[in-house]
């Protein structure tokens, strides 16, 4: 996840999708060559977005990869990961479509004609659920039952 962002449940950002957030900090799905320790903290380059609806809720998934890793140098956008890790980017939305399924829940949708969108478009849904956030933090919108430590 991205820290300081949230996903507005009160307010339909993208009209496209016709969903508010989901009250949560925005994902961040990593498609680096080597798994990273669940709970570790990474420096990431942002590569795109899918616009995930759950349950009738905005879920955004940023895709992006570890600043690190050996492949970061060659993928600067959704194109290049297209272009050089084909099968990742239908694989991570067939996962995110099916992953809830188990426990009796319908299929997730995805906006944008299932598109994934490019990293200028990512960069703005980072920056708007980084306003989201700061509105929350200060109070300027209806947190619901959310504790946000004032």
């Amino acid at each position: 996840m991205l820290p300081q962002t949230w996903e507005d449940p009160n307010v339909i950002t993208h009209k496209e999708t016709n969903c508010a957030g989901d009250n949560d900090p925005v994902d961040i799905v990593e498609i680096g060559s080597e798994a990273l320790a669940q709970g570790s903290v990474e420096k990431v380059k942002v590569l795109g977005a899918l616009a995930m609806i759950d349950d009738g809720e905005l879920d955004w998934k940023i895709i992006g990869i570890r600043a690190a890793d050996s492949l970061a140098a060659e993928l600067n956008d959704i194109a290049d990961v297209e272009a050089k890790c084909p099968g990742v980017i239908s694989g991570i939305r067939e996962w995110f479509r099916w992953y809830k399924t188990p426990d009796g829940k319908p299929l997730n949708a995805f906006g944008y004609e299932e598109k994934a969108l490019d990293k200028k478009f990512a960069l703005e849904v980072i920056e708007e659920t980084h306003d989201a956030w700061k509105k929350l933090r200060e109070g300027s919108t209806d947190k619901g039952k959310l504790w946000v430590g004032k």
